[in-house]
């Protein structure tokens, strides 16, 4: 079934645009849905819809697939597209959450998860190494506009910052600290496998262990929201036996957005039921991203 009519639910924020930038010229209609009419309007390109996930909207939602770019009732969203034989896509980096949609039962359609950067081309990197133990590290920039439902999870996930160790990323990161983080991946790929997070600024990074017990302060959390320290490169590493495989650029939420809207190119021809990323794309996937204005690297980690 061609993908005549997408609909980016909460399309208006940070990753949902790149999601709408990487669908044109190959989806006749996009439609870009979430609470606020008047940013939805704002979106060029697409059609705008009132929605709120919180009530029965969603089961009138005229549509081939549906990306989900919000953190609000995602479970419920994915039951109720999947029943209706709606493809869906889920950007979230939640394991509850997708813990969830992976319970659903049979399905009509097919489900998509662990699509983005971490998880995502964390999964599809790891898989290259056929399944061994890795290690993952996720450097983000911290000078880079994140959506307010990025910025909450992460905030929220500082309480669970574990042991850290070093990691070797590509230039111009060189090794840094990583700190463990409850990015989904490392629950949902085979072996043993740990996720760490770290900063492009250093000296933010040192700080993290000291903020995760004023993460529920509320100006610590606008200052996170509205305060842009550092620049805007990525870079995530996923490492085993002395090799490292990385993926680097500028904006993560252009490289999450991107690998959304290649998922949903990739829509046609793929089986009913839930799955994630890296049960359902190919070797090709990478490198058609990394052309993007991405890079792909491969070194090792000592």
């Amino acid at each position: 079934m061609a993908m005549n009519r997408v609909v980016v639910l909460g399309g208006y924020g940070a990753v949902g645009r790149e999601v709408v930038s990487g669908l044109h010229g190959y989806v006749p209609e996009i439609v870009v849905a979430g609470r606020d009419l008047v940013k939805a309007r704002a979106v060029d390109g697409a059609i705008p819809m009132r929605i709120d996930l919180r009530s029965d909207d969603i089961e009138r939602l005229d549509a081939d697939a549906v990306v989900m770019c919000a953190e609000s009732e995602n479970v419920r969203v994915a039951e109720m597209c999947l029943r209706r034989g709606v493809h869906y896509v889920d950007v979230s980096a939640s394991y509850e959450v997708l813990a969830g949609i992976e319970k659903l039962g049979a399905t009509k359609a097919t489900g998509v998860l662990s699509v983005g950067l971490a998880p995502g081309v964390t999964n599809l990197l790891a898989r290259e190494f056929g399944g061994a133990g890795v290690e993952i590290g996720v450097l983000i920039g911290s000078g880079e506009r994140h959506g307010p439902g990025a910025v909450e999870w992460t905030l929220d996930s500082l309480g669970d910052l574990g042991e850290s160790w070093r990691m070797r990323f590509p230039p111009p990161y060189g090794i840094r600290t990583v700190r463990r983080f409850p990015f989904s991946d490392q629950y949902t790929l085979p072996g043993d496998v740990r996720t760490g997070l770290c900063l492009d600024s250093r000296a933010l990074s040192a700080l993290l262990p000291r903020l995760k017990r004023f993460r529920d302060v509320a100006p610590l959390r606008a200052v996170f929201r509205h305060v842009h320290l550092g620049g805007d490169g990525f870079a995530v590493a996923v490492a085993s036996g002395g090799r490292v495989r990385s993926f680097a650029g500028r904006r993560q939420s252009r490289a999450t957005g991107l690998a959304a809207a290649l998922v949903v190119r990739r829509l046609d021809g793929m089986p009913p039921g839930v799955r994630h990323i890296e049960d359902v794309v190919g070797p090709d996937f990478l490198p058609e991203l990394a052309a993007h204005g991405f890079e792909l690297g491969e070194y090792d980690s000592g």
